[in-house]
């Protein structure tokens, strides 16, 4: 799908685009593909002069090949995008292209922030002027985006704290609050890692001395929005580390129960097991009890009472508590 939206009365426009001579009747300010089909694809190269990188090229480390000049003299810059979903929360790597007043974007999953901007323009006059403004807005608005999502986890790590501190902890319910804290867990490194690479994308742009002195002053603006983030992704990281710590820690408790009552049990069965073998080696012949009338009643006794008296004891002391 192919997006193309030009300035109309300061406002940001969406044009309906069918052939590629519509596209080039147009003077398009940004052009957003979301996962573009072969013709599309064309019309980019017919139009430009470059192919459209490619997922792996896109998701490259190497800050040489994520924010680079190309041989048009178009930059490239190739950054992560957050998409929070209730199923699987992920990074999306999108690829800017600008070259001239144009700014290029291709992706393959419509993304909540793009549409976020493109509404705002629509409804705000003079809140876009020129490409290198989308661009930053786009930035600016991940960030926003983020801040969001961490207050998400707030939110959803309260109710974890909540379960955890205030109830009775039984092992079923602490695999499922790990599989909750683990989620969170996944959800907050990928929020860390998509603000660090919004910071890199931010700080090439101002390197690249190609911002107006408003816009260096907007940048500046996103940077310090992000490095307020990162104090707030530590503090989840070990709100995290906390109840997971916690919760095995409860799981570790049930656990020795179980294990303190095999161990009572043994130790209060040592006693009648003695009695018992100490009966069965003072009788003479097959059959003790021609002995001694007596002699099995006053066993099964005595090892009832070597049994009640040692967990007597454990009670008092509270062992069995």
């Amino acid at each position: 799908m192919i997006n193309v939206f030009v300035l109309n009365n300061r406002r940001l426009n969406q044009l309906h685009v069918e052939t590629l001579d519509d596209l080039k009747n147009s003077e398009p300010i940004w052009i957003d593909l979301v996962a573009p089909d072969e013709t599309e694809t064309s019309w980019i190269k017919e139009l430009y002069g470059f192919d459209l990188p490619t997922v792996e090229q896109m998701q490259d480390l190497e800050a040489s090949a994520r924010f680079f000049e190309g041989e048009g003299g178009e930059l490239h810059l190739h950054s992560d995008f957050l998409l929070e979903i209730d199923e699987e929360s992920r990074n999306v790597p999108v690829a800017f292209i600008l070259k001239n007043n144009t700014l290029l974007s291709f992706h393959l999953e419509d993304l909540p922030v793009f549409r976020l901007v493109r509404m705002r323009a629509r409804t705000r006059p003079g809140y876009i002027e020129d490409a290198r403004e989308v661009l930053l807005d786009l930035y600016a608005t991940d960030a926003e985006y983020s801040a969001d999502a961490l207050e998400g986890v707030y939110a959803e790590l309260e109710k974890i704290s909540q379960s955890v501190l205030t109830t009775k902890m039984t092992d079923m319910a602490a695999a499922s609050v790990l599989a909750q804290v683990a989620t969170e867990e996944d959800l907050n490194g990928r929020i860390r890692r998509n603000v660090m690479d919004t910071r890199r994308a931010v700080s090439f742009l101002m390197r690249q001395k190609l911002l107006q002195q408003d816009q260096i002053e907007d940048a500046r603006q996103i940077l310090r929005d992000i490095d307020s983030l990162d104090g707030h992704t530590a503090f989840l990281f070990d709100k995290i580390n906390f109840l997971m710590d916690a919760t095995v820690g409860f799981i570790n408790i049930n656990q020795n129960k179980v294990i303190k009552i095999f161990s009572v049990a043994s130790v209060a069965m040592l006693p009648p097991t003695l009695i018992a073998s100490v009966y069965g080696m003072n009788f003479k012949g097959w059959f003790p009890e021609l002995e001694w009338a007596y002699g099995y009643p006053y066993a099964l006794g005595l090892m009832v009472v070597s049994v009640i008296v040692p967990f007597a004891y454990f009670k008092y002391k509270g062992w069995l508590d």
